[in-house]
């Protein structure tokens, strides 16, 4: 049996609010560089689990560790440069998709490489000209690729991803598929992704199901 540190150790975790319970408890390791999905039925807390991981919120009782720390005891901004979050509902701000994409290189006091994110762009069917468009005016999907292609542009550990995809047809699920999984071998990263969609899910792959009480497979 590896003795390896697991890149995330999610142990006895629950999570309660108003007397409901929100999260039965839940163990599981991911380790780095794999790739999960997390499944479970409507209510089982899936997104609650995300939002504890991501450090958005606090288990109301057992631990998160990451590469053998508790998540509670990290900066939280050097936390959340190493492990990243998309939301079902794309979180963006500023005025245009360009104020999005070039924010973390901007964080990191970079300049932003604009072939690059035009490139991004067109390796999830967007075109060019999106990049100078308002957010206000950006479709579902659009707003879905936009929040994600941000997250990438500085690979994180691990990503951890919540059903970005409901917004997309079939040919767009399968480019952004095709990116996260291209991005996680060519950076190492790791990736807990949300889906209730089987056949994105595919064959073969290791599932995370919620299931109360029981140890994660």
């Amino acid at each position: 049996m590896s003795t390896e540190t697991p890149l995330l150790a999610v142990r006895d975790v629950s999570y309660r609010l108003a007397e409901k319970d929100l999260l039965a408890p839940l163990s599981f390791t991911l380790q780095a560089q794999e790739f999960a999905w997390l499944a479970g039925p409507s209510g089982s807390g899936k997104t609650t689990l995300m939002k504890i991981i991501a450090s958005l919120l606090s288990p109301s009782a057992g631990s998160v560790r990451f590469r053998g720390d508790d998540i509670a005891s990290l900066p939280p901004e050097r936390y959340r440069r190493q492990v990243s979050y998309c939301f079902q509902t794309p979180q963006l701000f500023g005025e245009t998709v360009y104020d999005n994409l070039a924010f973390p290189w901007q964080i990191r006091q970079q300049q932003p490489d604009r072939e690059a994110l035009l490139a991004d762009l067109a390796r999830l069917n967007l075109p060019p000209e999106l990049l100078e468009k308002a957010i206000g005016g950006l479709s579902g999907g659009e707003r879905q690729r936009v929040a994600l292609l941000r997250n990438l542009q500085f690979p994180p550990a691990l990503l951890l991803l919540d059903e970005v995809t409901s917004a997309l047809d079939a040919d767009n699920k399968t480019l952004v598929k095709q990116l996260i999984q291209q991005t996680a071998q060519r950076h190492a990263m790791s990736v807990l992704w949300i889906s209730h969609d089987a056949q994105e899910i595919g064959d073969g792959a290791r599932v995370i199901s919620l299931s109360p009480g029981m140890e994660a497979a």
